[in-house]
């Protein structure tokens, strides 16, 4: 494998292949999470990469006793930001630049070659396209719990939220200010928009620093946004 990545990363996904019913050999099962950390390894990402996928995964885990299928729901972690085109400005405004039906449509294709049953991979890829919007149907735990992990850093001590900022900005260097300050306004406005960011019963304890990290964020754009148009920028 070209990617340096802890040996947990690969016996954690052939756990919940397997666990899932995948008839493949062991082998087969770690080189599809290898070309799976590949991906998450890719040169052009900045926050939507493996440290990332550790915390989504670990997050899983913490609220896993809340879900109906733990390992459905951690191989939706595994495949939720696999294609990914941060090149893209139209899908940052929309999504946060995760491809998301790509990805739902990997994880179909490829856990259903690992001889995962098809009902179960068609669930993986539910849960997937269900961060789309980042507002699952609230009677699906499964889909709650990965939404919630997929969030838990927007509740971060506001340090680490400030370097989370600072890699999402990173990961869209390629868009100018102007057009990054306006999207990014969008997406912030829409979560705040919510009624509740979190639809776990575990993940409800980070609604309100999650919620004053967004809007500390969201004014100190907005200043930077005005001061540009200003200046005529």
């Amino acid at each position: 494998m070209g990617v340096m990545a802890p040996e947990w990363y690969i016996s954690s996904f052939v756990r919940s292949v397997s666990g899932i019913g995948a008839t493949a050999p062991v082998e087969e099962i770690e080189r599809v999470g290898e070309d799976l950390l590949e991906r998450w390894s890719g040169p052009d990402r900045h926050f939507h990469d493996l440290r990332h996928l550790g915390a989504v995964l670990h997050r899983v885990d913490e609220l896993a006793e809340e879900t109906h299928s733990p390992d459905v729901v951690r191989l939706a972690a595994w495949y939720h930001g696999a294609v990914f085109d941060a090149a893209s400005k139209a899908a940052y405004a929309s999504h946060g630049g995760e491809q998301t039906s790509a990805s739902a449509e990997l994880a179909r294709a490829e856990l259903t070659g690992l001889g995962v049953p098809a009902k179960s991979a068609d669930r993986v890829a539910h849960l997937v396209n269900g961060l789309l919007r980042h507002a699952p149907d609230a009677t699906d735990v499964d889909a709650c719990v990965l939404n919630d992990a997929d969030l838990a850093m927007l509740a971060a001590e506001p340090q680490r939220y400030k370097e989370y900022t600072a890699r999402v900005r990173a990961e869209y260097e390629h868009i100018p200010l102007p057009d990054y300050l306006t999207a990014r306004i969008k997406v912030l406005s829409k979560l705040l928009g919510r009624e509740s960011l979190f639809c776990s019963p575990m993940g409800a304890a980070w609604e309100e620093p999650a919620r004053q990290n967004l809007d500390a964020e969201l004014h100190r754009l907005r200043k930077k946004q005005a001061a540009l148009e200003a200046d005529g920028s």
